[in-house]
């Protein structure tokens, strides 16, 4: 496809909690062994996007070593591959606060890029969507904005940074932004289709006159003024909203739904991460685990109840895991009862303690935490 990328992978760092703490959204662990960025990447390599920027903010490290060189996605890091823009990297005077100005920070390859159309995406929304059909939908409607929604995600209680209404027809008809729009509308899963030109030509113009919120400040503002049309390709499978600590929990325990996994990692968008070959996971004879997702690597020896279990995580004899996520290297002491909980990676629970969250608000433990 004539498109080139965009990723923001800083965007939703402040609701996320303890797990960005050392890390950024993107580079969030999820399902086992992906990132959250993994899915936006390979959705841009199933559309042939080879051409792309991730623009980042802080604490971006953990991100850099995930990618490596891009070739899990067979992409190359490199000035007409992958592109990393950190801010201050083209002379931006600061550290942008919303995506217009996380835009202008990309404005200098956008300049240089000879791509048609551009793809935007978060990293935050999970799913496996077919950006071809989506670019296409884009150029056959004709309009300046593709906006990629999902319908059944708006419920008037959970705020949705862009939400849209359309007609029998898909014409839009009216939108709320930061809003908890009700069930009739379609959420916006932060994934966008423009042309080149145009995004620049928004960026100058926008970014100048102090305005940094793309949804509030361009999206809704132009419509209201009716000098944008605007296009929404609705995404028709299972797509996992991480936009909150919260919701991770949540969308991790998805995961042990077979629907869920099929319709997210067994689609027509394979979704691709960084290859740790690791020996198989271990069962020692006292073992119990049940509809649990289990990494390679794993040495069980307790018990484990419909959990998510990372790379390399050890439950010694007698622990009690249940509705939590173990991320990669934690180890669960003798004894040890945890529930409703997420450890970050390489945790340590000590023999006999008792960790209990609950389900709305599970028990949230640091990276390299000793507990």
């Amino acid at each position: 496809m004539n498109a080139m990328g965009v990723i923001f992978s800083n965007i939703y760092d402040s609701s996320m909690g303890d797990l960005t703490d050392h890390r950024t959204s993107a580079a969030i662990p999820f399902g086992g062994r992906y990132r959250q960025v993994d899915f936006a990447l390979s959705n841009m390599a199933k559309a042939d996007i080879k051409h792309l920027a991730i623009i980042t903010k802080y604490n971006y490290e953990s991100l850099m070593l995930h990618l490596g060189s891009c070739a899990e996605w067979d992409m190359t890091l490199e000035e007409n591959g992958v592109v990393l823009l950190p801010p201050y990297a083209t002379g931006h005077t600061g550290v942008y606060r919303g995506k217009l100005e996380a835009l202008y920070t990309a404005l200098v390859m956008l300049e240089l890029s000879k791509e048609d159309y551009v793809v935007l995406t978060d990293t935050s929304v999970l799913a496996a969507v077919e950006l071809r059909k989506a670019i296409q939908s884009h150029i056959d409607s004709g309009c300046d904005l593709t906006v990629i929604c999902k319908d059944g995600q708006c419920d008037g209680k959970r705020e949705q940074t862009l939400a849209v209404l359309t007609d029998e027809n898909g014409k839009v008809t009216d939108m709320t932004v930061d809003f908890a729009a009700t069930a009739e509308y379609s959420a916006s899963m932060g994934m966008f289709v423009i042309s080149r030109k145009l995004l620049m030509d928004i960026v100058r113009s926008t970014v100048p006159h102090g305005k940094y919120h793309w949804e509030r400040d361009f999206i809704q503002a132009e419509f209201l003024k009716k000098t944008i049309s605007l296009n929404v390709y609705k995404h028709p499978t299972v797509a996992l909203f991480n936009e909150s600590a919260a919701e991770y929990y949540e969308n991790s325990m998805a995961l042990l739904d077979s629907k869920v996994r099929k319709e997210l990692f067994h689609s027509e968008v394979p979704i691709y991460t960084q290859t740790r070959n690791e020996v198989p996971a271990f069962y020692g004879d006292n073992a119990k685990v049940n509809e649990c997702i289990v990494a390679d690597g794993c040495k069980l020896y307790g018990q484990c109840n419909r959990s998510v279990l990372f790379r390399e995580v050890l439950l010694e004899e007698g622990s009690q895991v249940s509705d939590s996520v173990i991320m990669q290297g934690s180890k669960v002491g003798t004894g040890a009862v945890l529930q409703y909980v997420v450890l970050d990676k390489a945790v340590t629970v000590k023999p006999y303690t008792r960790l209990i969250g609950s389900p709305t608000h599970p028990l949230y433990i640091k990276k390299g935490a000793i507990v």
